[in-house]
């Protein structure tokens, strides 16, 4: 199924290779949609679980923290039943997941809906082991990036998406719970409020369980094609041979540490800008918003990756590139963040009117979208180069890496508590340079010696 670089394609493998981007397009686009409505989720739990910032952010930790403890039983699951019905599987774990929110909400335990959030987390952690390693290895390495970067624009067009959709469901007159109201009523009264606000979640998430059945049902009776990355290994590097241990390519374990890094700067990127909004002046209906600006920036950075990539750019080269930026907007968004320059711009869109908001602060966080989007496209494929045989497994740890999204947005949320939103985001400047090792010099080690 893997194309080797320099060989072009039959007419029959062009119109399986078109049909298995596609197919793998669509869940991109669920990964997005799904994932990215943390942004949202954090803020209204955050309220309707009466929860402080480091415990609000346990929503990041129990969704992504599922990839770390799931992603090597999800290369197990898809050696036994391939990588289509494993997708299938994924997508029925995830409805699950879905499903869960429904007691959750009605009871309003916390732990119900971490509960729920972990359930889809693992079966993301089996799709997104299933179809990364698709998209790397359908075609040649050197273009690698530009295939997970259209993937990536199918998964932050919906990131873009969910936010708006289900922001403007639950967190619709959300100042109306701000904890100093509450905490001014009677206990009768305010748990009524509660539980009404809570009641908010169970119908978008009804909806998604019944979409992912459904699309469950339409893969598994697809012509999507399966692959088979241990007969690929064989003819891949005779160098791997004497090789025993995924530990053996520093490439892989360093990849690893890298895509560690890049998640939780990207997920708090995109999770805590809400809440940072808040912070800044803006009311939830405005900072609802915010979230969106980081994946517009994501999908501005994937289409400049498309264009450039490898034409113009190395796959290495656009990753430096990317953690300079990442350093440069991270330190703006620090200082800016004394300014308080903020406003909003209204205006019509077909007819319906608009106000946006603004903040010099938030505007250089949503800029660290356009940072953050070649990393994974970059990283990826660096990580996996020559490991054969190794592929499921090294892609399974990469998967594993995704944790770095469940810990650096609870570690910034326990430094909100302890000094500010603004200074917490100092925790992102060593994860960029980190990221600047590696593609300098970090993905060319081929021996510890």
């Amino acid at each position: 199924m893997a194309q080797q670089a320099g060989l072009p394609l039959t007419g029959q493998q062009k119109g399986n290779y078109i049909l298995s981007i596609t197919i793998i397009g669509i869940f991109f686009f669920i990964f997005g949609f799904v994932t990215w409505l943390n942004s949202v989720l954090i803020p209204f739990l955050k309220i309707a679980c009466e929860k402080n910032n480091f415990e609000s952010y346990f929503v990041a930790f129990a969704f992504y923290i599922s990839y770390f403890v799931m992603a090597i039983p999800s290369s197990f699951v898809l050696h036994k039943t391939g990588f289509k019905n494993g997708m299938s599987l994924g997508l029925v774990l995830m409805a699950i997941g879905a499903l869960i929110f429904i007691p959750a909400a009605y009871s309003r335990m916390y732990g119900l809906f971490l509960t729920g959030l972990f359930v889809q987390g693992t079966g993301l952690a089996v799709l997104q082991t299933a179809s990364n390693p698709y998209v790397t290895i359908l075609g040649p390495l050197e273009s690698a990036a530009k295939r997970i970067s259209i993937m990536g624009i199918c998964n932050k067009i919906a990131g873009v998406i969910s936010p708006l959709i289900l922001g403007a469901i639950v967190l619709k007159g959300m100042d109306r719970y701000d904890k100093t109201l509450l905490d001014a009523m009677d206990e009768m009264a305010k748990i009524t409020m509660l539980n009404e606000l809570a009641g908010r979640i169970i119908l978008p998430y009804i909806i998604m369980a019944i979409v992912l059945v459904v699309l469950a049902i339409l893969l598994r009776f697809s012509a999507l094609p399966d692959i088979d990355t241990d007969k690929e290994d064989e003819t891949t590097s005779s160098a791997n041979m004497g090789k025993t241990s995924i530990f053996q390519f520093p490439q892989l374990v360093l990849g690893v540490v890298a895509i560690f890094v890049y998640v939780g700067v990207e997920v708090v990127a995109v999770d805590t800008i809400i809440n940072y909004g808040k912070a800044q002046g803006f009311s939830f209906e405005l900072s609802k918003f915010f979230a969106s600006y980081t994946l517009v920036a994501m999908v501005l950075g994937y289409i400049i990756g498309i264009i450039t990539i490898p034409k113009y750019l190395k796959q290495e080269k656009a990753l430096m590139i990317s953690a300079w930026m990442g350093i440069i907007f991270g330190v703006l968004a620090i200082f800016a963040a004394g300014m308080h320059y903020q406003t909003t711009f209204s205006f019509s869109l077909a007819g319906f009117p608009m106000t946006l908001p603004f903040d010099l602060s938030v505007f250089f966080i949503a800029l660290l979208g356009l940072a953050n989007a070649i990393m994974w496209p970059a990283i990826w494929p660096l990580a996996i180069d020559g490991l054969g045989r190794f592929t499921k497994i090294g892609s399974s740890l990469l998967i594993m890496a995704i944790a770095g999204g469940a810990l650096l947005p609870l570690l910034y949320g326990r430094m909100v508590d302890l000094f500010s939103p603004q200074q917490a985001y100092w925790i992102l400047i060593p994860c960029y340079m980190f990221i600047f090792y590696y593609a300098m010099s970090g993905h060319k080690l081929r021996s510890w010696k």
